[in-house]
């Protein structure tokens, strides 16, 4: 099978847009040039569209097993298909949580079984993500397991930790932490910080955050583990991984589109639409994210996306779930708020999305290169339209941006040369 794509504009190492066609044969990148002529099953003319590489979201909440009601594999891949993600990589705080070989395995059928896009699974850290006794890596490993975290909870005890960075460091896996002090949530809604007093909230302290991270980048440096920090969301926590890196410490870290784009003061009310954990923090913690990016602090963006249903949304924002999809909107957002704005490039924004989460975990994707895996993403950076949870194919609609207008939205997505999302046409 040999695929055309004609008249896209792709990103040269300087940032500037070449015009190039990309011919694909099964599921490789064979020649990239410009004005190529070939025999082929198929021409797609994007019309001087963006070309980029398959995105990568090394941090989603697909559900399944035990959440169907809020997403399934089937559908996350779906909307991770229709936001341009090629790559994404799911949590494991579900119910079993793949925490031995046979749950892994089973997970793993289940995704070649209804998966749309590639699926590179998470195991936990510890036995049903409670902190206390550790999983088999080795074994897991062997199954497929891309990474260990306990996602959804911090893992409380140093001694754990130390023997979870041990037991990855001796397989060359990275761990990868949630980061909450329990002791300090004090049952937290919200940052605490203006919203939270305004609104009288119990609020979720920025040390709670910065606490445990401090603490893992000493016992990876004791361990030579490779530590990767979720979703960092204050400016303490920029700072620990600042000098981290800057003591040769095998730590990296990424950053959610909402914390890029939101603080606590932008919260409208009471919407549980604007829960999420860590929660929107406030304007110094914010500029430190974007500063933390810009100079490398920060490796790469990944969404976080994590759906609910509609009924437990309606709890309220002390009662309902932490959590906010964003598989769909991540792109147009960025772009339109950050490119477009001249905070950020378009070429860092796409290399966040692409090069740098696969660097970071040494992954061989998001480059757009001849002899590669054909992972790539279409994108239209002209004509715009507002958000319209309505419109996700993720059963979560729960979105604090409804109604934002946003251009730089995907039109194509490629997975290993295979076309799983067209806008316009339901795969």
């Amino acid at each position: 099978m040999k695929t055309l794509i004609k008249n896209g504009k792709r990103l040269s190492e300087n940032g500037e847009l070449i015009t190039s066609d990309i011919l694909i044969e099964d599921s490789k990148i064979v020649r990239i040039g410009n004005e190529l002529e070939e025999q082929v099953d198929e021409v797609i003319n994007v019309n001087g569209n963006l070309v980029i590489p398959g995105m990568i979201d090394l941090h989603v909440h697909l559900r399944e097993p035990g959440g169907e009601h809020k997403e399934t594999i089937e559908t996350g891949t779906l909307a991770a298909a229709k936001g341009g993600f090629t790559t994404v990589a799911p949590m494991p705080n579900t119910r079993p949580v793949p925490d031995t070989k046979e749950q892994l395995d089973w997970l793993q059928n289940r995704i070649k079984e209804t998966a749309h896009v590639r699926v590179l699974p998470y195991a936990s850290i510890t036995i049903r993500e409670l902190g206390q006794e550790l999983t088999n890596f080795e074994e897991l490993a062997e199954s497929g397991a891309f990474a260990f975290t306990d996602d959804g909870v911090g893992v409380q005890s140093a001694d754990m930790m130390l023997q979870a960075m041990k037991a990855a460091a001796k397989i060359k896996k990275a761990i990868v932490a949630h980061c909450e002090e329990n002791t300090l949530i004090h049952k937290g809604a919200v940052h605490e910080g203006t919203f939270s007093a305004e609104h009288g909230i119990n609020g979720i302290p920025s040390v709670c955050e910065s606490v445990h991270i401090a603490r893992d980048v000493l016992l990876a440096e004791a361990t030579d583990a490779h530590y990767h920090v979720c979703h960092i969301s204050t400016k303490e926590s920029v700072r620990v991984v600042r000098d981290a890196k800057r003591a040769g410490i095998k730590v990296t870290a990424e950053v959610t589109p909402h914390h890029l784009l939101l603080c606590d003061e932008d919260i409208p009310g009471l919407d549980s639409n604007y829960k999420m954990n860590p929660p929107l923090r406030g304007k110094e913690d914010l500029k430190a994210l974007i500063e933390g990016l810009l100079d490398g602090t920060i490796d790469f963006i990944a969404t976080d996306h994590a759906p609910h249903s509609a009924d437990e949304k309606a709890l309220g924002m002390e009662k309902a779930p932490f959590g906010i999809v964003g598989l769909e909107t991540a792109f147009p957002l960025l772009y339109t708020n950050m490119v477009e704005k001249g905070t950020i490039t378009l070429k860092q924004l796409v290399d966040w999305f692409t090069m740098k989460p696969a660097e970071t975990f040494g992954l061989p994707y998001g480059t757009l290169s001849e002899g590669v895996e054909a992972d790539i993403t279409v994108i239209d950076l002209n004509s715009e339209e507002a958000i319209n949870p309505e419109t996700f194919v993720s059963k979560g609609k729960n979105t604090p941006f409804a109604n934002w207008n946003c251009k730089g939205w995907p039109t194509h997505t490629f997975v290993a040369g295979k076309l799983v999302w067209k806008k316009g046409e339901q795969q």
